[in-house]
């Protein structure tokens, strides 16, 4: 069992988790929005005009799912899974930040809006990254 976690783990590698754990997260809070929507919408004045908040779940859904097969995919392969959550995390961030200012309706928006922004960003910074080299084991000297 564990010859098998080690394998499916490398075989991920570390960008593939990254994509993993995000989309798992964006998968999560998609599906928050959808089953039962946040009570705050007041931050998400501006996105509301656009679709209903279920339709937003959806659309977390779909980045957290993209993020979910495009970790499995080979490096610079998977780059659609980073902008999907990227682009859904900041469309969140752009409404929370102008509730805040210039619109004045969310007192909190800016705190909001640096949480998503940060989670997004994160993205951008983790798609230029190289998978690390192969480990070659070393024998062990006994």
């Amino acid at each position: 069992m564990r010859r098998a976690a080690r394998r499916l783990t490398r075989r991920l590698g570390r960008r593939g988790a990254l994509l993993t754990l995000k989309g798992i997260v964006a998968t999560g809070y998609g599906s928050g929005q959808v089953v039962q929507p946040t009570g705050d919408r007041q931050g998400l004045a501006l996105l509301l005009k656009v679709m209903p908040l279920s339709a937003w779940g959806w659309a977390w859904i779909a980045a957290g799912v993209t993020a979910l097969v495009c970790a499995w995919l080979p490096q610079r392969r998977d780059w659609p899974g980073y902008v999907a959550v990227w682009l859904i995390a900041s469309a969140w961030a752009g409404a929370y930040l102008v509730s805040w200012w210039p619109l004045g309706g969310s007192p909190r928006g800016w705190v909001i809006a640096l949480i998503f922004g940060s989670f997004g960003a994160v993205n951008l910074v983790a798609i230029g990254w190289d998978e690390p080299p192969a480990r070659t084991e070393q024998p062990r000297e006994t």
